[in-house]
């Protein structure tokens, strides 16, 4: 059995694509997308028909409305593929605005209903700011499932906890590139590699913290830069991985065990924590590596936000 199929016994394997077309070969049960997926997977020739098709379709219609559409024709075609759910983003530019937030998905999910697609199936993402996570508490409430994105501290996630998000996204080989970097030329990748790897440790971290105080958000590690961080937490409850990590676990027929056990969590000996607005913007902020990743995540989905509306722009 290769590792692929020994980690779908005790993790569910969710796609990091926007390439629906590359999705089926390694049957994950949902699959997640961002503005820079989409936009990777728009610049291929074999989504431009589809591209064009939905822009030509919404032809007039303010660009706002043209760029949800996209974002929704590409979770749809996903869902055609995947049995489980697909996760669609919120415009990054959004983060710290939560009733603009929260008006964006009850449109992006609007959308999906309208399309007979029922809301269970779709996770909004939404950045672990402040903001983003009273939205998520809002949204909740609603029915409607939420995955933080973005989340590179502790607090991010004691906080989309106690507002009830479904779902949770940190960022493991995003926490790996800080510290790596920060360190430069003392960084020992065998040192810190594995169970070692800080990504690896903040999602080790988090999944103990949940389980050991009932907390029902599912964690779903994501952002991985090798194998290794994706060994190092076989038995989490969900991992989100790219096309081409998926094939190199495929490749291999090594044996590959549970790292991380929820009847293990239960029994470390830790304290519950919570957070209100003004604790939890100083954790945040005490912690350069989170701030700093966070700032700068937002920044990138931006730009490549703003980049898809430029190619929409010229379809118009």
């Amino acid at each position: 059995m290769n590792q692929l199929d020994q980690l779908k016994q005790f993790t569910t394997v969710v796609a990091d694509s926007g390439d629906f077309k590359q999705l089926a070969q390694y049957a994950p049960r949902d699959a997640t997308t961002n503005p820079s997926l989409i936009l990777k997977a728009v610049g291929k020739p074999e989504y431009a028909p589809l591209l064009k098709e939905t822009v030509a379709a919404h032809r007039g219609e303010p660009l706002a409305t043209i760029v949800d559409e996209v974002l929704v024709r590409f979770g749809l075609e996903i869902l055609k593929i995947v049995p489980g759910r697909v996760s669609t983003e919120v415009d990054a530019r959004l983060s710290f605005d939560t009733a603009a937030s929260v008006a964006k998905a009850h449109r992006l999910i609007a959308m999906y209903e309208a399309a007979g697609i029922a809301r269970e199936r779709i996770l909004i993402k939404l950045a672990s700011t402040w903001e983003g996570i009273q939205g998520a508490r809002i949204l909740q409430h609603e029915g409607i499932n939420c995955n933080m994105t973005l989340l590179f501290a502790f607090c991010q996630a004691v906080a989309s906890g106690d507002a009830g998000a479904k779902l949770i996204s940190p960022f493991v080989g995003r926490i790996y590139d800080w510290y790596k970097k920060s360190a430069g030329s003392g960084w020992v990748e065998v040192e810190r590699a594995g169970a070692n790897d800080p990504g690896v440790k903040s999602v080790a971290q988090i999944y103990t913290y949940y389980k050991k105080f009932g907390v029902e958000t599912e964690v779903m590690g994501a952002s991985f830069r090798n194998v290794g961080q994706i060994q190092a937490l076989a038995g989490c409850d969900l991992l989100t991985i790219s096309p081409e990590l998926m094939h190199e676990l495929q490749a291999s027929d090594a044996p590959l065990t549970r790292a991380l056990d929820a009847e293990v969590a239960k029994l470390v000996p830790i304290h519950a924590v919570t957070y209100n607005e003004a604790s939890f913007r100083f954790a945040l902020n005490d912690d350069a590596m989170a701030t700093e990743k966070l700032a700068e995540g937002i920044r990138a989905f931006a730009v490549d936000a703003g980049k898809l509306e430029k190619m929409i722009e010229a379809l118009k």
